[in-house]
């Protein structure tokens, strides 16, 4: 241990000595020697039981890349490639919507299938996190679906479905469950002792953390045990420590032989379809700091947040796990990383104040509010608020992971300048108040991809959706409000958040609206076909 290191990560989290709150683990590994591991806070309000360097937490999408060491270590076997067509192994998948299209494993490993995230399909037909879904209704609501985001390889889209079919096809192909491999095949021989897959939300579990949610001031302040009651798989199933993680960092940085040496494979790089760079390598993200090359990935469930981050070349490893869900342990695992390797701080620059409000652009459906948190410069995309970091030349970047995203500033034009994925560059121009509804909304609205219903009706001065699916009906109508002439934004109704969808109206020669085109932040295009409601479905 390295007690100078010590100090200073101490005297981050001063303000969780004494109280009754949750708060997070950390762990640092450095030329495979533990530098540090503690906990600051508590992992049970109920019993004031505090977190330690041994408890259990959710690792949410951390798991993806065990997810992805399983399949590799098939294809190793000879029993699958990652040029197989997933429908070679998952047969009542598609077929797809989109012409030609081939789905391989590959795809699923990289982010790159476009398929629509099955968290979001369920989320529009009205289905939360805190509903309780079991993993034969997930998979039924991913095989009903035929709709692609996009030509499989040509751009990279997060996707919890991926990495949930990919585990599926792990189990059909070895007859054992995805934990019991990874039990056999890493997680034994590496000695990790914590790490488990937990399918179930609501199996008690030695020193496991409850999550909790923060209230906000306005409505009294404090905690709430965060609920959820979505069975789980390869997308994010594991439970873990920090102490666990560390050893799995030693692996990777270090391969032992203790088990398969799987680090090359994940994290390898490769290009989309064009040519262009992709952030996500196989269940690894790809990024950088201070110039530095990092792998690593994020988690996120309610009440959980996990950053898995490695520096290669420097053979250091920061783990950060949280049961605070307003916790941004993104930001804390960077921090930490320049305290171990003794890098100053980022510069502090105060964000110009011209670039507060909502800003959008039509031709590429990017909507973005951005406003100050204090000194912070916050953004809001898709219902998510988040950080956002000033770079030495002048970018302001988010403090989180896996998302494609960075403002560059306002143009001669006074548009905010902002880059997506592939390196497209877009102008938002500002929105100083909503627009009317476009004419002809209200009716009722079939989508065939996730067997729902929405019902557009008066409310109020406006209209909004009520949304009927196949798992619930919501009794709370979500609002809508109009952009500009042919975009209507969404406000959904979420369990830890608000959602933020957009709605594209699609018209016939007469002008009457005959579908809705719907866009979210992990699916786009989805379609909506205006019915009679009478008729049977």
């Amino acid at each position: 241990m390295n007690s100078a290191l010590q100090a200073r990560i101490d005297a981050l989290f001063t303000d969780l000595a004494g109280r009754s709150a949750p708060g997070l683990v950390v762990g640092v590994l450095q030329a495979g020697e533990v530098l540090h591991a503690k906990g600051y806070g508590m992992a049970d309000l109920s019993q004031l039981t505090p977190l330690k360097a041994d408890s259990v937490l959710r690792i949410a999408s951390v798991s993806k890349q065990f997810t992805v060491a399983a399949a590799l270590l098939l294809e190793r076997q000879g029993r699958l490639s990652q040029q197989d067509d997933v429908r070679q192994h998952l047969p009542e998948l598609g077929p797809w919507d989109l012409d030609g299209a081939v789905v391989r494993i590959e795809h699923l490993m990289r982010n790159t299938s476009g398929l629509p995230d099955v968290l979001e399909l369920l989320r529009l037909g009205g289905v939360n996190l805190d509903l309780r879904v079991d993993r034969a209704t997930l998979l039924q609501a991913m095989l009903r679906n035929r709709h692609l985001n996009f030509m499989p390889g040509s751009q990279f889209l997060y996707c919890n479905s991926g990495f949930a079919l990919l585990g599926l096809i792990v189990e059909r192909i070895t007859g054992q469950s995805l934990g019991e491999l990874l039990q056999q095949q890493f997680f034994g021989p590496l000695g990790m002792r914590q790490t488990r897959m937990l399918v179930e939300s609501d199996v008690p579990l030695p020193r496991l953390a409850s999550g909790y949610l923060p209230v906000p001031a306005e409505a009294g302040g404090g905690w709430r045990r965060a609920q959820h009651g979505f069975e789980h798989g390869g997308e994010g199933g594991m439970v873990s420590s920090v102490q666990d993680m560390l050893q799995w960092a030693a692996h990777l940085l270090r391969p032992a032989g203790a088990a398969p040496d799987m680090a090359a494979d994940l994290m390898h790089a490769a290009s989309l379809n064009g040519g262009e760079a992709s952030p996500y390598a196989r269940g690894l993200e790809r990024s950088t700091l201070d110039g530095l090359a990092c792998i690593g990935h994020g988690g996120l469930w309610p009440g959980f947040r996990t950053e898995f981050l490695l520096l290669p070349e420097r053979e250091l490893a920061v783990v950060v796990i949280s049961n605070d869900g307003g916790h941004n342990p993104y930001k804390t695992a960077r921090e930490i990383a320049r305290l171990a390797l003794d890098l100053p701080p980022p510069a502090a620059a105060a964000p110009d104040a011209a670039l507060l409000g909502r800003w959008w652009d039509m031709a590429s459906a990017q909507l973005l509010e951005l406003s100050l948190q204090g000194k912070r410069l916050m953004a809001q995309q898709w219902g998510v608020s988040f950080e956002l970091q000033a770079t030495a030349d002048g970018r302001w970047l988010p403090l989180r992971g896996a998302y494609e995203l960075q403002l560059l500033g306002l143009g001669p034009d006074g548009r905010l300048q902002l880059q997506a994925g592939r390196g497209q560059q877009h102008g938002l121009q500002r929105l100083n108040a909503p627009a009317a509804l476009p004419e002809g909304l209200a009716g009722d609205y079939w989508c065939e991809d996730i067997a729902t219903w929405w019902r557009i009706r008066p409310c109020g001065a406006g209209l909004a959706v009520w949304a009927e699916g196949p798992l619930l009906k919501p009794t709370q109508p979500w609002a809508l409000q109009g952009l500009d002439a042919g975009t209507v934004e969404l406000l959904s109704q979420g369990y830890w958040m608000q959602g933020r969808q957009l709605l594209h109206p699609q018209r016939d020669e007469q002008g009457r609206v005959q579908a809705l085109c719907v866009d979210t932040a992990r699916v786009k295009g989805l379609r909506f076909e205006r019915r009679n409601a009478s008729k049977e479905v």
